[in-house]
């Protein structure tokens, strides 16, 4: 018996990255799944795969928080776990931030993360516990980040607020925070000079992290054994926190240093 045999889960963003990745997880432990995503094209064969109901949900528009919530309902019963992995990531140096780029991030990474906290929450009769994928980015400085890393440490401080409010509920809202983890979509980045070793030198285990390290940290926080925790960010970093991100310089002395090497 898997350890959340029978429970009630949503995923939503679980058609690519981490949220596929945890959705394969909470199958593999017995979760009766939904999963949400706004592409149901690349969502379905995802769904499929895992024997889980797919829905339509773009979580920038809160009617279909709303209906996601009560398909939820509808389809397991009830809901227990809910986790939040919609977002996406853009760079861009602050003089050229633009309206265009800053309500956008804002609109999913913190306006809709607050929906899906608030409509998950309510459909939560026996209590629960609600997960926000957010960012390192949103603890450490990160130049590049600021519409980004902005929006992701509003949803942390409001993930706190939420763990207040909700607490008398039994519903639990925790955040977790990655550092860069090597994925398909990051392994080009990591390839590139400098990269990886300037990331290992600010990480006090000395490796870059992996997928299942942030998905073992979801499911912890998803089960009974996690049970007197809530309110908490939980850094899956090798101890990045303790120290910094490393900059665009780190990248090029690392790199130099690597050409030294050879």
């Amino acid at each position: 018996m898997g350890a959340l045999e029978g429970r009630r889960a949503v995923v939503i963003g679980g058609s690519s990255g981490f949220g596929e990745q945890i959705a394969e997880r909470l199958a593999a432990e017995g979760a009766r799944l939904v999963l949400a995503a706004r592409n149901l094209e690349r969502l379905e064969p995802v769904a499929e795969r895992l024997g889980a109901e797919a829905v339509a949900c773009d979580i920038t528009r809160y009617d279909e928080v709303k209906g996601l919530a009560a398909s939820v309902s509808d389809r397991l019963g009830g809901l227990d776990v809910a986790i939040n992995s919609a977002g996406y990531e853009d760079m861009a140096s602050f003089e050229s931030l633009s309206p265009e780029r800053v309500e956008p991030m804002v609109a999913v990474q913190f306006t809709g993360a607050l929906y899906v906290i608030q409509q998950m929450a309510a459909a939560m009769e026996s209590g629960g516990s609600i997960i926000t994928i957010s960012s390192l980015t949103a603890t450490l400085v990160a130049e590049g980040y600021a519409h980004y890393a902005g929006a992701k440490a509003g949803i942390n401080h409001a993930s706190r607020i939420a763990a207040s409010e909700y607490g008398a509920r039994g519903i639990r809202v925790n955040v977790v925070s990655p550092t860069l983890i090597e994925t398909p979509m990051t392994t080009h980045l990591l390839q590139a000079p400098g990269v990886a070793d300037a990331f290992m030198a600010e990480t006090p285990l000395g490796r870059i992290g992996r997928i299942d390290d942030v998905v073992g940290a979801v499911i912890w926080l998803a089960g009974d054994e996690s049970s007197f925790v809530t309110g908490q960010n939980l850094h899956v970093d090798g101890g990045t926190s303790l120290r910094r991100l490393p900059r665009v310089d780190d990248f090029v002395r690392a790199a130099a240093r690597q050409l030294e090497s050879k």
